[in-house]
């Protein structure tokens, strides 16, 4: 079996503690409202929303696959960091066998922040490594949080 991994910054004008709890932590809640074109529905289905909770987020048909389920593996709200890992949905069991991401907001000079995110995969047997595959990835994340910034810029009060 094969792995991989892929490594993405994203710069926002945005403080980093906002957008890790925006674009992260309550992404599914905030996404079906400033996202319902991909993102229908989204719920904390077991825990409290912190370490050990898995939520669960349901798309439309734009995207390839019906829905996600991610567990919160470690959580550092002083550090505004993250990982989570793809529990069912998406492609696991037709493409991956496993999937991880780390996402760490570090504060930038000026108020705003720089996103790092780590994914780790393993796929499953006979599946093929697809930079294309990596790339839709990355512009997923990517406007997963320009989507939040965007939202946050227009509504200052939000996630304070």
């Amino acid at each position: 079996m094969a792995s991989g991994s892929w490594t993405l910054e994203i710069a926002s004008s945005v403080e980093a503690s906002r957008l890790f709890k925006a674009a992260v932590l309550d992404w599914h809640s905030l996404a079906p409202k400033i996202a319902p074109e991909i993102v229908v529905s989204g719920a904390v289905i077991e825990g409290e929303g912190s370490v050990g909770a898995v939520r669960q987020l349901n798309f439309s048909p734009a995207l390839p696959f019906g829905y996600v389920k991610d567990r919160l593996d470690f959580v550092d709200m002083d550090k505004f960091e993250c990982k989570q890992t793809l529990v069912e949905g998406g492609h696991i069991g037709s493409k991956l066998e496993t999937a991880t991401t780390h996402f760490k907001f570090e504060p930038a000079a000026g108020g705003g922040c720089v996103l790092k995110v780590l994914t780790t995969y393993k796929l499953l047997p006979g599946a093929e490594d697809d930079q294309t595959e990596t790339m839709k990835s990355q512009e997923t994340v990517t406007g997963i949080i320009k989507a939040a910034e965007a939202y946050l810029l227009a509504n200052p009060d939000a996630y304070l």
